[in-house]
């Protein structure tokens, strides 16, 4: 149902013919979802009813000026200078879920067809060279251990959990279902006593912890000097200094052959161009017959296809040079130039979104500790959109996430 409040009486818009054109698509994409719009005045639009979800356009103005100049990014920036918000008792994920559910049909089909036109080109300066890849790592990873010791769970994991399907999410300990994720990687690949293992992507080493705790041999590798730190401390306090090696070490300079290879969430880093270059690099460090296990966030193929060469938000300001893979490109690269092939592929997309909600909590309750780290109130306002916007994602099926197991063919 679309309501309005009648004409605006205080809110008068600084017109501009792009700013008209911005505000006008706009009304007609939330005149498509079940959500509702309210200016300062009252004036309300789009397809919600009185249960649905309301967002408070706090400056509109500013908004839709915004997103005239950034199609693609104005919102996300508009979001983080506070122009928009979530109306109270409205959670910000459950406002943009619809809007993620009915991506494709939001706007008319003509507007679509000039994607083109408004798109703006990904940088030259983010591709994901030797040099360039591991600026662009620091440009996330190392921003604060403390600050990602502030809303992750003590074991420091920053990927999807995989919960117990059969009892509420909610009432679940995350860090429970982080090893319960860890261990299923390591089951997928193999992983016991004596195993030779590389892992491309340390994160803050608890896969490679309960690795040697199997009785693994583990080599790990990051980009990250953040990481690599606090990974090496744990590694030396848990007292496996002689099971696992950790590196501050790129993908593509690995040697040696191992017995399996793991990667969580990593490859969403590598870049499109470099996609043939990391299973090479698999390919050539396992052995004939060696599994690798990929943690991949994924989107359907006909998705990553319209939106690979156009410059967004989370690549602005979230992760420099990434770009999240479908399946089937991964199949094919595969297939094409390595001698890996995909034997199972396990989707856990809404595992995902229940993670970043609690991450998205724990950031938010722990922002006081936040912000005396040295963060301001944009930062925070730009991480909350971050995970809620990845959340939604999740949630309406736009994005996914799964195991995806690679057997090295003799």
């Amino acid at each position: 149902m679309t309501t309005t409040a009648g004409p605006s009486r205080t809110y008068r818009a600084r017109w501009s013919p792009k700013r008209a054109l911005a505000e006008g698509l706009t009304k007609q994409a939330v005149s498509r979802v079940p959500v509702r719009v309210r200016y300062p005045d009252g004036h309300v639009v789009g397809g919600g009813g009185a249960t649905s979800p309301v967002i408070d356009l706090l400056k509109p103005d500013a908004l839709f000026h915004r997103m005239a100049e950034h199609p693609k990014i104005g919102l996300g920036e508009a979001y983080m200078h506070g122009e928009w918000a979530a109306a109270p008792g409205t959670d910000l994920a459950d406002a943009l879920t619809p809007f993620a559910r009915s991506i494709s049909a939001l706007l008319p089909s003509y507007v679509t067809r000039l994607r083109r036109v408004v798109d703006r080109a990904i940088p030259a300066s983010t591709r994901n060279s030797l040099t360039a890849a591991k600026r662009n790592i620091e440009a996330h990873y190392d921003l604060s251990n403390d600050l990602f010791a502030a809303f992750l769970d003590p074991s420091m994991t920053y990927s999807s959990a995989v919960f117990d399907e059969a009892r509420p999410f909610a009432e679940q300990d995350l860090g429970e279902a982080q090893r319960r994720k860890i261990d299923a990687i390591l089951d997928h690949a193999r992983v016991g006593d004596g195993t030779r293992l590389l892992e491309i992507g340390s994160g803050w080493g608890e896969l490679a912890l309960r690795a040697a705790r199997r009785g693994a041999h583990v080599t790990t590798i990051t980009l990250s000097s953040e990481q690599l730190d606090l990974a090496q401390r744990k590694i030396e306090e848990a007292g496996l200094a002689d099971r696992v090696e950790i590196r501050l070490q790129d993908y593509r300079e690995v040697s040696g052959t191992f017995d399996a290879v793991v990667s969580v969430e990593m490859i969403e880093a590598v870049g499109e161009e470099y996609w043939p270059a990391y299973l090479e690099a698999i390919d050539r460090a396992l052995v004939p017959g060696g599994i690798a296990v990929i943690q991949a966030i994924t989107m359907d193929h006909h998705r990553m296809l319209a939106t690979r060469n156009s410059y967004g938000w989370i690549q602005k300001h979230i992760f420099p040079g990434g770009l999240i893979p479908s399946v089937a490109a991964l199949r094919h690269i595969a297939e094409e130039q390595t001698h890996l092939r995909i034997s199972l592929v396990n989707a856990f997309g809404l595992h995902y979104a229940h993670t970043l909600r609690r991450w998205r909590q724990r950031f938010l309750a722990q922002w006081p500790v936040i912000s005396r780290l040295g963060f301001d109130e944009v930062f925070g306002r730009k991480w909350e959109f971050y995970l809620a916007y990845s959340e939604a994602g999740f949630a309406s099926g736009y994005l996914d996430v799964a195991h995806l197991v690679l057997v090295k063919q003799p």
